[in-house]
């Protein structure tokens, strides 16, 4: 029998490092390598390339931390399109949540997206229940159906892209009840114009997630949204949605007098907002119009440009 032989208290043991400690190791030994940040890098450029110009122009001493952060929100983002089977995506969604209370206990697991954010919390002392909420949201969102009112769609909103706004904010090194009173509204207007922004996509695959409820108050059925309507009553709901997500642009300018400088570039991303709720405005609120489908080529320039300001 294998536990027949007795092995002496301590005996074998010190040459064998336990396994946090091998993970420590490993850890470090990663930590100056270039692959794991230029795999952030290439993952947000191609998933999400609005974010990754943001990302650019932030100072310097933010910015590969913000592409963990994004990388990060890209990689929970991505598992509902990726996998056939519920099951497996929760067990996606649970790999991160171990992945973060590792992190916070200084051994992350040897994964470039990990490791990453693993270096910016070690940098800038990220909170983790940010980091939790966001993971905590998108798996509850594994559910895959559509948000029964708009309220549903602003709670989540709020729980992914304000606390990953949250987060920027202290990769900046603002810690601001006035900045985030603003990262709230920003995030929940990003959430709200990605739904709509997503509406062909997912009408491609037989699925609407637009709010019942406005839903319901204009008298347009799945079936309208899966055949791409351009009928008024389905204008009439993207009309309502994004003009939540405009009036959550104009919440958070009013916090903008009291909002520090510092935490401005956290805000970068209004400017893609506004670039695409003008441009739904002009196609009389289309979501379906072919030009809402196709890049803006000057947002860089717009973002450049507001880069330099202080306001947002």
């Amino acid at each position: 029998m294998l536990l027949g032989h007795a092995v002496p208290n301590g005996a074998g043991l010190a040459h064998r490092p336990t396994a946090v400690t091998s993970l420590r190791a490993a850890a470090s030994s990663r930590e100056e390598t270039p692959h794991d940040e230029k795999y952030c890098l290439d993952l947000v450029r191609s998933r999400d390339y609005e974010g990754f110009l943001c990302s650019l122009l932030l100072p310097a001493a933010a910015r590969r931390s913000s592409l963990a952060l994004r990388a990060f929100n890209v990689e929970l983002a991505q598992v509902k399109d990726s996998v056939s089977q519920k099951t497996a995506g929760l067990m996606r969604m649970q790999f991160w949540k171990n992945a973060v209370e590792d992190i916070f206990r200084d051994g992350p697991p040897a994964q470039p997206v990990a490791t990453e954010l693993w270096r910016a919390v070690k940098k800038h002392g990220l909170t983790k229940r940010w980091l939790m909420r966001i993971i905590a949201e998108r798996e509850k969102d594994m559910e895959d159906k559509a948000y029964r009112s708009l309220q549903e769609l602003e709670s989540y909103s709020e729980n992914t892209q304000s606390s990953l706004l949250y987060l920027l904010l202290e990769c900046l090194g603002v810690r601001d009840i006035q900045a985030d009173h603003a990262a709230s509204h920003v995030g929940k207007a990003q959430g709200i114009v990605t739904c709509l922004r997503a509406t062909p996509y997912h009408s491609r695959r037989r699925k609407v997630y637009l709010p019942m409820d406005i839903c319901m108050l204009h008298g347009a059925s799945q079936e309208d949204f899966i055949r791409g309507s351009g009928e008024q009553r389905v204008r009439d709901v993207v009309y309502d949605v994004a003009s939540q997500a405009h009036v959550h642009l104009q919440h958070a300018r009013s916090f903008g007098k009291n909002v520090p400088a510092t935490a401005t570039p956290a805000f970068l991303y209004t400017v893609a907002l506004e670039d695409y709720l003008q441009r739904v405005r002009k196609v009389h609120f289309d979501a379906f119009h072919p030009s809402l489908q196709k890049r803006n080529p000057l947002l860089p320039v717009h973002l450049y440009l507001r880069s330099w300001r202080t306001t947002f």
